[in-house]
């Protein structure tokens, strides 16, 4: 999945969230997705951009949090391993456990942005899956990330990835998300999309986790630079 593509620069999330509405119900003013989105934008675009600055955000905060190279760390939605080139040097080989739905950033990543070496050193383990298949996994993660993912889903779909993470992931892991916080419930689009905005309040994050065997940390702020806020899990 990908980063909404936005100004890094707005007054609130809710500001933001009301702004794009019209344009989160439908697709058609929407960048393309897919394998074509991903050769007309780049890999690097197609997944929102500051590359170097959220790749490394994301790595910095799961340090911060705890990450050790002997974990093992599912980041769900690698897209083109904006986080993974940061992730994969540092922990233990075949410890770094990366999916997403579209082959053509993982390839992109592979080919373009983590190299050979690192590639036969680390042997990352990755999976192309639109449905949540961890179960394809050869092991269970200790830490899962899912950054910049719930912003491009409806609620049955983050449902799933809670449903199926919570029996595919340690009894003693952690999983962090980061949407975007909408001050109310709102209307979201009923499909998925890649380019997409959709906002959830705290509520809506904490019950997603609660009715599926999760216990909800709200975290908020984490110094994203277009304000997504970060959660935290715990299997219960």
């Amino acid at each position: 999945m990908t980063d909404n593509i936005l100004p890094t620069k707005w007054p609130t999330p809710h500001t933001l969230l009301a702004k794009f509405r019209s344009r989160a119900k439908g697709t058609t003013s929407l960048k393309p997705q897919g394998a074509g989105g991903v050769r007309i934008l780049g890999h690097r675009e197609y997944v929102g951009g500051l590359w170097d600055e959220i790749g490394k955000l994301q790595f910095n905060y799961l340090v911060h949090q705890g990450l050790r190279p002997e974990h093992y760390l599912l980041d769900i939605a690698c897209g083109s391993l904006r986080a993974g080139v940061h992730f994969i040097p540092y922990l233990e080989p075949r410890h770094y456990l990366g999916m997403d739905k579209e082959s053509s950033l993982i390839e992109a990543g592979m080919d373009r942005e983590l190299s050979k070496e690192i590639f036969n050193a680390k042997k990352p383990e990755l999976v192309v899956s639109n449905t949540f298949e961890f179960t394809k996994f050869s092991t269970m993660p200790h830490f899962a990330l899912a950054q910049s993912l719930f912003t491009h889903l409806p609620p049955n779909m983050i449902t799933d990835c809670f449903h199926k993470l919570r029996n595919s992931i340690r009894e003693e892991g952690v999983f962090y998300a980061t949407y975007l916080e909408a001050a109310a419930e709102r209307e979201n689009p009923p499909e998925p999309h890649d380019h997409g905005y959709f906002g959830y309040t705290r509520e809506q994050m904490c019950q997603f986790g609660k009715s599926t065997g999760w216990r909800f940390d709200y975290l908020g702020d984490w110094s994203h630079p277009r304000q997504q806020v970060m959660t935290r899990y715990f299997p219960v």
